[in-house]
């Protein structure tokens, strides 16, 4: 029987918690926003969902389309807009280079962070890829060959165990000669929703690696680093259509807040929206 009269989902979805004995609050105040409960990954049960007015001047305000989800650990909240497009499967383009890093120290083609890839000589159209790196510079620089040659080490079979195995996206790469392009063209596909729930797996140390390739992984992902706060992330940029990216999360006041970013690419000057539309709509929530 429905204990619960008829009544308006905002009034109804009050009246259900007060039943339950909980209630959300925010900055001292009962948020009356239009929510619905929702459940991201099974490690939250029942995350309340709030679309946030604030982020939708933000895109408008620098004429992209796009979308964004934030999850807010310790108060299990979520912001988002275009709630939509955050439930839609996109190529994951550079920000698979976060579970290729893992997966490539884990079986150690490459032994470190600091060992070194010889450049092929080839020249492309970023200068700083054309050098020696090691996995820190090349996640920085975001250099596709030196995360190609990873991927043809590791191997076509590995690499589909390990993908399935972390539960990325559709676990889907496609044939052996895929092995170096599947993410920047190929079949594999994650929703935003999906990348915030592979990266908290990955900040709660819940992914089937080493602590220390965990570690190692997590250092080089820091993009910013100030006595308030840490930023861990990477950005993407999928050519087959289009789409930039902007995944992670931010350490701030004993909580953290991840994020995926999911914007159109027109051309490269759209590029600085993905950190731009990101920054402004963490500092809506009053934080950085």
């Amino acid at each position: 029987m429905d204990l619960i009269p008829k009544m308006n989902p905002v009034a109804r979805l009050i009246s259900l918690m007060a039943l339950s004995g909980c209630c959300l609050v925010l900055s001292g105040k009962i948020a009356l926003a239009e929510a619905t409960l929702q459940t991201l990954n099974p490690s939250i049960s029942q995350a309340i969902d709030q679309e946030n007015t604030h982020f939708s001047k933000h895109f408008e305000d620098l004429d992209i389309e796009g979308s964004i989800v934030i999850f807010d650990l310790n108060q299990n909240l979520i912001y988002q807009h275009n709630p939509d497009r955050n439930d839609t499967a996109f190529l994951p383009a550079s920000t698979f280079k976060i579970p290729n890093s893992l997966i490539a120290l884990e079986t150690q083609v490459i032994e470190n962070d600091v060992s070194v890839l010889t450049w092929d000589g080839i020249v492309r159209s970023y200068p700083v890829w054309n050098q020696d790196l090691n996995i820190r510079l090349a996640f920085e620089f975001s250099a596709v060959w030196f995360y190609q040659v990873l991927a043809r080490r590791i191997g076509h079979e590995r690499m589909q165990e390990w993908v399935a195995t972390i539960d990325y996206g559709n676990e889907n790469i496609g044939s052996v000669e895929e092995i170096d392009s599947f993410w920047l063209n190929g079949e594999l596909r994650i929703t935003p929703q999906e990348q915030i729930q592979f990266l908290q797996r990955l900040y709660t140390d819940e992914l089937p690696f080493s602590e220390s390739t965990i570690a190692t992984v997590k250092d080089i992902m820091i993009v910013e680093q100030t006595p308030d706060y840490t930023i861990r992330a990477k950005t993407g940029w999928a050519l087959a259509g289009n789409v930039g990216w902007y995944v992670g999360y931010l350490e701030q006041n004993d909580n953290v807040y991840f994020f995926a970013t999911n914007i159109d690419i027109q051309d490269e000057s759209d590029l600085p929206a993905r950190q731009a539309i990101t920054r402004r709509c963490l500092a809506s929530l009053n934080l950085l």
